[in-house]
């Protein structure tokens, strides 16, 4: 038996080694390339996971630096209480490092954030405060001058401050900036990313154009927030802020740790394109994440669609895991009462999947046949109308009122051959188009529209098919 080989710690990837602690578990998450949710964009697109941190989002990152600062200059003592206003992913951040280290947490949380937030603070043994969502940033309820309130307070308290503190800027200088920058071997030109506090966009922002100065930051804002407004007016705008459901980022002022001259532009994204990417992201490529990801990624696939430069790289920023918002994102039923949920592309191809299988696809006349056999089919497969069809196309068309209609009127009518009495044709439809879209087709002179699929008729789809579908909705 020969002898073990030794193994050189220092020289072995990070991941394949045991760890001494969650802590260090944070960081050095994967960057996946976003291929569903960007075919036909040639530009590529990739997401920087970081809902893989332990804590299931970015501010992990920004957790045991901002605890180990207050050390350092003595304002955390053994024994101490963390005291922080969090939308409830810093919070858990800093949940997961004072459980490390042995301190106590309380946390204030505006009243829009998701129940699960608050459940899982709490699971860590978080004191947690609710304050309402709709005051100034200056009001005593505001969930940050409550914080400060808290911590002054409090004895032998610190206020994390991540609004205010260098030390969650400089966490993404020193940590996400340069994963980026090894991950994607120096060809990064576009990052696109959010700001709550601004500490991600700034730190990767610095560093990244510190290593090249043409690479691109873009900041990407929810509708109803003003920083984007500030950035573009450079500090002169007076817009009021809104009310948006995207949490943890935007803002309703400027916070100091954001340094808006390492942004390039800035857009803004609206509730219903951030909810809808973030479905997207989830049913399309796997990847389970949060509504300010679903933004930012909006936002990153418009630059990359934009740009269209298969040597270009454009990296958005997934914040966070999507199992913060079960109650209200994944929840159809939340978004429909928000007026979020985006309407059924249901496509007429699917339509006709959907149809009773013991049917035959079409049902038709041949123009040769007489109308009584058109009638007698009619019956036999239960259905008011016919397409008359002369081989692979369709010449024309009939009703069962219409013609019932003629033969009361004159029963030897019934003997006339179809292509006698027939109407025009239905109007031929692709299967890739919406259901939505051939509504208009219909009316009772048009009772139908017949459906392409593959270069061939594939079915029909009639006005009592589309009703159905309207009703079920």
């Amino acid at each position: 038996m020969s002898a073990p080989v030794a193994i050189d710690a220092a020289s072995q990837p990070r991941h394949r080694l045991p760890y001494d602690s969650v802590i260090e578990t944070i960081g050095w998450t994967p960057l996946i390339r976003l291929s569903r949710v960007s075919r036909g964009v040639r530009t590529p697109f990739y997401g920087k996971a970081d809902y893989f941190n332990p804590g299931g989002s970015v501010k992990d990152r920004i957790g045991l630096p901002i605890i180990e600062a207050a050390e350092r200059s003595g304002a955390l003592r053994p024994g101490g209480t963390i005291v922080e206003g969090t939308s409830g992913n810093t919070g858990i951040g800093l949940a997961i490092a004072a459980a490390h280290k042995g301190y106590k947490c309380i946390f204030t949380l505006p009243d829009k954030m998701s129940q699960e937030k608050v459940r899982l603070l709490k699971a860590f043994g978080a004191e947690v405060i609710i304050t309402p969502t709709a005051v100034p940033p200056d009001h005593p309820d505001n969930y940050v001058q409550m914080a400060k309130r808290i911590a002054k307070e409090t004895p032998n308290a610190v206020l994390a401050n991540q609004f205010y503190n260098e030390a969650n800027p400089e966490a993404h200088y020193r940590t996400t900036g340069p994963e980026l920058w090894e991950q994607t071997e120096g060809r990064i030109t576009h990052f696109v990313a959010a700001a709550g506090t601004g500490g991600t966009i700034s730190g990767v922002g610095r560093y990244l154009k510190e290593r090249n100065p043409a690479i691109r930051i873009i900041g990407a804002d929810p509708m109803g927030s003003v920083l984007a407004e500030v950035w573009r007016s450079r500090g002169a705008s007076t817009s009021q802020p809104a009310p948006y459901k995207v949490e943890g980022i935007g803002q309703d002022y400027v916070p100091g740790t954001l340094d808006m001259s390492v942004v390039d532009d800035y857009v803004t994204v609206g509730d219903r394109e951030a909810f809808a990417m973030a479905r997207r992201l989830t049913r399309e490529e796997g990847i389970f994440v949060g509504g300010s990801a679903g933004l930012i990624a909006h936002a990153a696939l418009n630059v990359a669609r934009r740009i269209d430069d298969p040597d270009a790289l454009v990296v958005t920023f997934l914040c966070d895991t999507g199992e913060r918002y079960l109650s209200k994102l994944y929840n159809d039923e939340w978004m429909r009462e928000n007026q979020l949920l985006e309407a059924d592309k249901a496509t007429l191809g699917g339509l006709l999947a959907k149809k009773d299988g013991s049917a035959p696809t079409l049902v038709s006349a041949a123009p040769g046949q007489s109308v009584r056999q058109a009638l007698r089919l009619m019956s036999m497969h239960d259905v008011s109308q016919l397409p008359v069809m002369d081989g692979a196309d369709c010449v024309g068309s009939v009703a069962e009122w219409s013609l019932t209609s003629k033969g009361l009127e004159n029963p030897k009518l019934l003997d006339s051959t179809v292509s006698d009495l027939m109407d025009a044709p239905y109007p031929l439809v692709d299967a890739t188009q919406p259901v939505d879209a051939v509504v208009t087709l219909l009316s009772k002179t048009n009772p139908a529209v017949l459906v392409r699929e593959h270069g061939r008729i594939a079915g029909i789809v009639t006005r009592s098919d589309v009703l159905q579908y309207l009703m079920a909705r």
